[in-house]
């Protein structure tokens, strides 16, 4: 009688249902964008001012991420990700009950602190299932769910803030994270947890201190809301913290951050050169509902309609990244949407009161596309040529670079925004403010295209299968 093994889990179904908890996270950063000038009014802050919600949330990511692969080895990557859902949304209602700045901030990094367990061990949990040639498909189907969230986000977020106030934006997460729970708790396969070893606690406070003062140093310098020097220390601090990170890193046995995959060029290419992208365009899903907002005097729900272009145009594109990727390979396709997305970041440099709301839809749709496409390709990229037994590693380095990029973006852009006014003499940041926010920003997002053209024409073949495909042509010619 024939032993019969069990039958593997379809790594679609697991990919959707792990995108909930991707969905609640894109959610509410979509959302968050564009109530914040309802935020900031009900706080009295100036609301560039308030873009500290946002990157305390992303700085608490980037903090903790490191951590995670470590965590869901030891504990059980299901296990885990149920509890991180479980935190996430906890969080969530504390930020919609601050009533203030310092409160927001607090509630925003434990928020942050669940969303670093949540994304990384999600991926890791689909990542265990596949085989090399279902990755792309499998990412494919974990990010076209958790693509809904930012579709969603900017018009809910709107309609949230308009009908029951910006906290509804938050508490929304409430019935969405419940959901997440039962479907993963119903349907995920269970992964035992291992013995990793005792974590590098060293390297994690190093990392840990090195990111959040420099966060804190870019986010704060010459704003006037901390006393003078203080900013500037952080910076010099931070660097410092993070030169030591490294060296510890290199030398350790088992570190926070495994730096010897950076020896992986693929690995390279799409995690360290793919941040420039993400810096540049984590820059406009700020930018945009702020300046319809601040700039143009529209409403919350008008601002979060328009916003959610760019979303769109990335979800009709993800079932199109499989075959275009297939004809072109990664690096074609990585050099050239690295320019037009950089000129559609550009274009919106161009945008003023008298432009109709539908020729900014459509420019901002026709940017996701290419944004979207990227997107696909530098975080399947990652991953084409990591061994099984580095995916615990690789997923929690990949997650940390991949947070910080959005926190810097914000950064980016309201560092741009604060130039500018300074330069031109304005108290509140004007319509020229943002339109050289968006040239900066796009120039950042240009600055990756050098950097792609060192991949090789063949760079991950095994997953794009663009290779495969010439030599079954090369016997016909």
């Amino acid at each position: 009688m024939t032993e019969t093994s069990a039958p593997r889990p379809d790594p679609r179904l697991t990919a959707a249902i792990v995108a909930s908890a991707l969905f609640m996270q894109n959610l509410d950063s979509a959302a968050v964008t564009t109530a914040l000038p309802a935020m900031a009014a009900d706080m009295g802050v100036e609301p560039a001012r308030l873009g500290v919600a946002i990157t305390a949330y992303l700085v608490s990511l980037t903090v903790f991420i490191p951590v995670s692969g470590w965590v869901a080895d030891r504990f059980g990557a299901k296990r885990v990700f149920m509890v991180a859902i479980a935190i996430f949304t906890l969080a969530s209602i504390l930020c919609g009950r601050a009533t203030g700045v310092p409160e927001m901030i607090a509630a925003r990094v434990f928020q942050g602190f669940g969303g670093a367990m949540m994304v990384p061990v999600a991926r890791l949990l689909l990542l265990r299932q596949v085989r090399k040639e279902e990755m792309l498909s499998a990412m494919t189907w974990l990010t076209m769910p958790a693509m809904i969230g930012p579709i969603s986000g900017p018009p809910l977020g709107g309609f949230l803030t308009d009908a029951f106030g910006w906290q509804s934006v938050f508490l929304i997460n409430v019935p969405i994270g419940l959901l997440g729970l039962t479907l993963v708790a119903w349907k995920i396969e269970d992964i035992p947890p291992g013995d990793p070893g005792p974590p590098d606690v060293v390297g994690l406070v190093l990392i840990g201190l090195a990111l959040a003062l420099f966060m804190f140093g870019l986010e704060t310098i010459g704003r006037g809301v901390v006393t003078a020097g203080i900013a500037e220390a952080a910076l010099v601090l931070g660097l410092m913290f993070g030169w030591a990170a490294i060296r510890h890193c290199l030398r350790a046995r088992r570190p926070a951050l495994d730096l010897s995959l950076l020896r992986i060029t693929t690995f390279n290419q799409g995690t360290l050169a793919g941040s420039l992208f993400r810096i540049g365009a984590g820059a406009t899903p700020f930018l945009v509902p702020m300046l319809l907002q601040v700039g143009f005097g529209k409403t919350a729900s008008a601002a979060g309609l328009v916003s959610f272009a760019t979303a769109l145009g990335a979800l009709v594109m993800k079932p199109l990244a499989r075959p275009i990727l297939r004809r072109f390979g990664f690096r074609s396709v990585l050099i050239g949407t690295s320019a037009l997305a950089a000129a559609g970041v550009a274009v919106a440099a161009l945008f003023t009161p008298s432009w109709p709301l539908s020729a900014i839809f459509l420019l901002l749709a026709v940017g996701g596309l290419f944004r979207s496409l990227q997107f696909t390709a530098l975080n399947t990229l990652s991953f084409a040529d990591i061994p099984a037994h580095r995916l615990s590693a690789a997923t929690s380095f990949s997650g940390t670079v991949q947070q910080l990029a959005p926190a810097l973006g914000v950064v980016l852009a309201t560092t741009s925004l604060e130039v500018s006014k300074s330069l031109a003499g304005h108290h509140v940041a004007e319509v020229p403010d943002f339109a050289a926010a968006f040239v900066v920003a796009a120039l950042v997002v240009l600055a990756s295209c050098p950097f792609f053209l060192r991949l090789a024409p063949d760079a991950g073949e095994e997953v794009s299968g663009h290779v495969r495909l010439a030599a079954k042509r090369a016997p016909a010619e």
